[in-house]
């Protein structure tokens, strides 16, 4: 497949693809990422405006038990969990950085709770650097498109950052998610609104 051909199919089918979450600060979005895995952006927006009024920033949410959290996020599923990386993830990030979020992956990845996919998109959107955080969106179309056969995200990701250009690495992120988000489903893929449908390996015939 083309690489630049797809970039611009898909730059031009979604001109307007942008992180959806809803946040303010670094500190806000890594927070919303955490509380994305496996929930739609649309019920994570309807959560943290509640949330954030209670508590939005590191030095805030180490003083809250898990507990306390719970109610402000349970909708958004495995709040347990979830309650666990933000509570423990402030309390790394006052405790090593002085209350700011770290700018880099490296150091995003040591803070508790965060795994590489939420300190991709932190770097990549919070902070304006180059990378493909891969998410199940990302992860299913990289398959699909015949753009890497790994088994696991890193080596998609691995895959992708050998395939495309370094400065090409953020808005394919987006492109990505936004296109397997509204045109290239998990269960039904609309094809025929793919702008990618005459070169794409999976199209069905």
């Amino acid at each position: 497949m083309d690489i630049q051909v797809l970039l611009q199919r898909l730059n031009e089918q979604h001109p307007n693809a942008v992180c959806e979450l809803d946040y303010g600060t670094p500190y806000q979005l890594l927070v919303a990422v955490i509380l994305s895995a496996q929930c739609t952006d649309r019920r994570v927006n309807m959560v943290t405006p509640a949330l954030f009024a209670w508590g939005d920033n590191p030095k805030d949410m180490a003083e809250k038990s898990e507990e306390e959290l719970i109610p402000y996020i349970r909708s958004c599923g495995f709040y347990r969990n979830k309650a666990k990386s933000i509570i423990a993830s402030a309390r790394s990030i006052m405790a090593r950085f002085g209350g700011e979020v770290p700018r880099t992956v490296e150091e995003l990845v040591t803070l508790e709770g965060v795994g590489r996919k939420t300190a991709n998109v932190v770097y990549s959107v919070a902070f304006g650097g180059d990378a493909i955080p891969v998410d199940t969106h990302v992860f299913r179309l990289a398959h699909r498109l015949g753009l890497s056969q790994a088994k696991t995200p890193d080596g998609v990701e691995k895959d992708l950052n050998a395939r495309f250009e370094r400065e090409e690495w953020s808005r394919l992120h987006h492109l990505l998610i936004h296109h397997g988000r509204y045109v290239c489903n998990a269960r039904n893929p609309r094809c025929n609104e793919c702008s990618l449908a005459d070169i794409c390996p999976s199209k069905e015939k």
